[in-house]
């Protein structure tokens, strides 16, 4: 079952979901937009990018894992975005973001757990902004930065933005109490995953 924006409220007030800085603010106001769509919140784009050296091509050996180790300096620039920076993803082309936010979905042995699903934003796909592929999933015990992968298929460069709510996260309840199976990408911080 997917969580309206009052049970999102609700779980951030119960600490079954915590999203840090949490998204204000929490009702509509006049001149401020509100990060609570009916069944989503909107996050933020975090302060870093990681893009692909186009002078360094490397292969992919899906059977080689972890993956983080891919996206090391030697393939990757890390380009830090400041408030107000501009990035303009170029047609075509594709870099990791992370969420300004840090999202943590504990898991508790009451059994109210809860699982999310990063998608992205309409507006923005309308312009060709993908900013998932096929890893929507944030996993019950999840703890970190969300990285987005992030590509431009429309017909014009986007400029990307610190701050800019690029994405939105629908919250769903998980059906019993999963045992732990961490991730690689448990408690990252940045868009490779470290």
């Amino acid at each position: 079952m997917i969580l309206s924006n009052v049970e999102i409220h609700r779980a951030l007030d119960d600490k079954r979901l915590i999203i840090d800085p949490e998204p204000a603010p929490r009702f509509p106001a006049s001149g401020v937009d509100c990060p609570y769509n009916t069944t989503s919140v909107d996050l933020r784009l975090g302060g870093e990018l990681l893009i692909p050296k186009e002078e360094r091509p490397f292969n992919i050996d899906l059977g080689v894992a972890p993956f983080s180790g891919l996206l090391s300096p030697d393939n990757y620039e890390t380009r830090p975005l400041r408030h107000g920076d501009k990035y303009t993803l170029e047609r075509g082309r594709f870099v990791l973001g992370k969420t300004l936010e840090l999202v943590e979905l504990p898991i508790r042995e009451d059994g109210s757990c809860l699982a999310a699903r990063i998608e992205g934003r309409s507006s923005y796909a309308r312009c060709g902004l993908l900013v998932h592929f096929t890893a929507p999933t944030i996993h019950a015990g999840f703890k970190g930065t969300i990285t987005l992968e992030i590509t431009n298929l429309g017909s014009a460069g986007i400029a990307l933005g610190a701050g800019v709510p690029i994405c939105q996260l629908i919250i769903e309840e998980v059906k019993g109490v999963p045992f732990v199976n961490v991730s690689q990408f448990h408690g990252q911080t940045t868009p490779g995953g470290r």
